[in-house]
């Protein structure tokens, strides 16, 4: 099968309604966990059990909610199967998948770390840090990395991407599963405004500006950024049948983002500063450009390996047709 024609299976809109009517499921399924965390958050901080900003506290909520109600929202959704969720090769070669994609993951986003320190877009900042604190920071992102990914590649990658795939295309179930994974990442409680007291009428302003990030301007760098992520580990779902992969390479990215703004800093006066973008100093126009390309290669790529594998036949012309 010719790329051409590869490239028009991957394009077509077939399931686009289906896709965006479960992207919106998925969302509410977020929304009522957040919904949630908000009606709780004022009256567990009058207990006086809790000595943390009342943000944080309904982001934890939120996120324990959103764990506590996954696997039988799954259910509702008939996805509580291990092997439907990506989980599905052995244990051996899931953990080599999950390395491997480490792996790539650190040399993903370390490439673009040392394009914005050779750009003068970030700084080293190493002033003051001794061994054992590195290494405290390195385990820390090493734990941070996997768990974040193990999280939201069982739920974006695992979960949206396959309930979306079952009866849309592979541009749908990517487009959709992107969008999610990278509205998600503004969608974070922020500190109350000064004059703006924490009761109940507090606690509601607070549930509201969480939507606030989606409308400014200067996050769409980041947001694209975040889109051309899910993208690509879409595909990377879709060629290798499982969630490995994309594990591994999430955990490989925290790692890298989480290890570089501890040991640089941004450089706001640089003359490319736009380059990194506002969300994290990281991921930025430069980041949505880099992975952009890497996941148009890698589906262009990877199209080309199966069908060269592929016997040819019709049917198996119709195998590797994703």
């Amino acid at each position: 099968m010719s790329l051409a024609t590869k490239a028009k299976g991957l394009l077509k809109t077939e399931g686009a309604g289906h896709a965006a009517r479960l992207t919106a499921l998925f969302f509410g399924y977020l929304f009522a966990a957040l919904l949630l965390a908000a009606s709780l958050t004022y009256p567990l901080m009058q207990t006086g059990w809790i000595d943390h900003e009342p943000q944080r506290v309904m982001g934890r909520l939120a996120q324990v909610f959103i764990l506590l109600g996954l696997w039988p929202f799954l259910r509702l959704m008939g996805l509580a199967n291990w092997q439907v969720l990506g989980f599905a090769p052995a244990r051996s070669r899931l953990l080599r998948a999950i390395g491997g994609g480490w792996l790539l993951g650190i040399g993903i986003l370390g490439a673009l770390v040392l394009a914005e320190l050779g750009l003068g877009v970030r700084v080293p900042d190493v002033d003051g840090l001794q061994i054992p604190s590195l290494l405290e920071k390195v385990v820390a992102a090493l734990i941070g990395g996997l768990l974040i990914g193990l999280l939201e590649e069982t739920f974006f990658r695992g979960a949206l991407y396959t309930a979306i795939r079952r009866r849309a295309s592979v541009a749908a179930a990517a487009a959709g599963s992107a969008l999610l994974y990278a509205l998600v990442h503004f969608l974070k409680p922020h500190a109350l405004p000064s004059g703006i007291a924490f009761d109940w009428a507090g606690t509601w302003s607070m549930f509201l500006h969480v939507f606030a990030g989606l409308f400014q301007w200067p996050h769409l760098d980041s947001l694209l950024a975040l889109f051309s992520a899910g993208v690509f580990l879409a595909l990377v779902r879709e060629r290798a049948g499982h969630i490995g992969w994309c594990i591994g390479l999430h955990a490989g990215w925290v790692f890298v983002i989480q290890l570089t703004r501890q040991v640089t800093d941004g450089d706001e006066a640089a003359s490319l500063a736009f380059l990194a973008g506002h969300y994290d100093g990281v991921i930025g126009w430069l980041a949505a450009l880099w992975i952009a390309l890497l996941a148009w290669d890698y589906w262009r790529i990877s199209a080309w390996w199966v069908t060269r594998r592929a016997p040819v036949t019709p049917n198996a012309a119709s195998q590797v047709d994703p």
